[in-house]
């Protein structure tokens, strides 16, 4: 049966799926709307900690302030649900402990806040969408095999460019293409140093916060995207920060192929990613040595081969995340999870940093983030980017120089450094 089929038979039997949401800034409040006008799935429950923000999300669709119940209490959030209001909560740990919500989306971006709402998810039972992609790359793959063994599905987001380009990588490994590399677009180039205040008026003017469009624009969102295909495929990064050249959609299968085919690549199997014309869409070079398919693609319009282009012009993030809660609850799939630990996204100095300082969070004032291979970064020491925040400078700290566990103390307070260590346990890795 269809997913769509298996939707209207819950919206005729009035069984929705019932979404808890974790942050309402402009990819959760967009995701309430889809919800709203989909069959068979309605977002009931949501934490902010600005509870206006869900507030005035809820009341944009048509709920009256009647039927939306403000409390941070386990008990009255339980006895409003049945009665069918939604809940509007401060408490995100709130939400996997009510019994009618079937799964759980975590969109806040912040890596503590992620891995605590995923960790007493899945203790619950709950399936887990992340939108938060900061802290998947830094636990994800503790998260999804605690998933596993406790029978619910943790996985990243449909929309975002990492589960849309799992997409492509699925499509064309079942065919039995070779996937050469999966890329997305990027609509300008990095800017290593790019703070809030640089960001300030440009965020304003497009309803965004500085500090998450800092982080966009630092390159942290899309090392972080590059990680967790990596993570999934197996595919790598080429080389610390990836290629990122200047290349728009009808060359993508000239660029990124082997050296030794006039391309940027000194291997096969590659994660990267381009600021020419290919944003908001992404991509996979793919090939076939097959003198018959080489030849049906070629009648096919896709080229003389043998490296095609599957592009996917297009990701509408949020708009599309209920198909992976939807594909979690009824199929009981992931869209993407990491299989295993192929990339690490390591933090590097945006300033000068002085010893005894603390440093602030990703976006921020103190540090931007790089993707490598995950056994160079080991070897180097670095500190995993969803560990850096709020941790201490042991050392000075050259601008453009990385945070290494001989110059950097993470906070080892927070729930995810202990799941980081707990991961590593479960990995056989050394901390020392």
């Amino acid at each position: 049966m269809e997913l769509n089929e298996h939707l209207l038979k819950r919206e005729a039997a009035g069984n929705p799926i019932r979404v808890g949401l974790v942050g309402c800034g402009q990819e959760g409040s967009g995701m309430m709307h889809i919800t709203r006008q989909m069959a068979g799935m309605e977002t009931v429950a949501i934490a902010d900690i600005v509870p206006s923000r869900p507030i005035n999300a809820l009341k944009s669709m048509g709920v009256s302030q009647d039927n939306i119940c403000v409390t941070n209490n386990e008990g009255e959030a339980q006895d409003a649900l049945a009665r069918g209001k939604y809940i509007v909560t401060e408490d995100a740990l709130l939400l996997p402990q009510l019994d009618l919500v079937d799964a759980l989306v975590e969109a806040t971006g912040v890596t503590e806040v992620g891995a605590r709402v995923a960790w007493k998810s899945i203790l619950n039972k709950k399936h887990v969408v992340m939108l938060n992609v900061e802290t998947d790359v830094t636990v994800g793959l503790f998260l999804h095999r605690l998933a596993q063994k406790t029978g619910c599905v943790y996985t990243a987001a449909m929309g975002d460019e990492p589960g849309v380009c799992k997409t492509l990588y699925n499509f064309a490994t079942t065919l039995g293409f070779e996937v050469v590399c999966l890329g997305k677009g990027k609509n300008n180039p990095i800017d290593y140093y790019a703070t809030p205040d640089t960001c300030r008026a440009e965020a304003e003017s497009r309803h965004m916060n500085p500090k998450m469009l800092a982080a966009f624009k630092d390159g942290t969102k899309t090392m972080v995207e590059l990680a967790a295909m990596s993570n999934a495929t197996g595919l790598v990064p080429d080389v610390p920060g990836t290629h990122a050249p200047k290349v728009d959609v009808p060359d993508l299968n000239k660029v990124f192929i082997p050296q030794a085919d006039g391309g940027i690549l000194s291997r096969r199997g590659c994660v990267d990613f381009t600021v020419g014309k290919v944003a908001p869409g992404v991509f996979a070079v793919i090939a076939t040595e097959d003198p018959r398919i080489v030849q049906d693609m070629k009648f096919y319009s896709m080229g003389d081969g043998p490296y095609y282009t599957l592009l996917r012009p297009y990701h509408l993030c949020s708009i599309e995340t209920p198909l992976s809660i939807a594909e979690a609850v009824i199929y009981g799939e992931a869209t993407l999870a990491p299989k295993k630990l192929v990339s690490e996204v390591v933090a590097i100095a945006k300033r000068d940093l002085k010893a005894g300082e603390t440093v602030d969070d990703i976006g921020g004032y103190d540090f931007f983030n790089r993707i490598y291979k995950y056994e160079e970064a080991a070897e180097l020491r670095g500190i995993p980017m969803g560990l850096a925040g709020h941790g201490t400078v042991l050392q000075d700290i050259p601008r453009g120089e990385m945070l290494t566990t001989a110059n950097f103390a993470p906070d080892t307070s927070t729930l995810v450094y202990k799941m980081r260590q707990m991961q590593d346990d479960m990995l056989g890795v050394s901390r020392s």
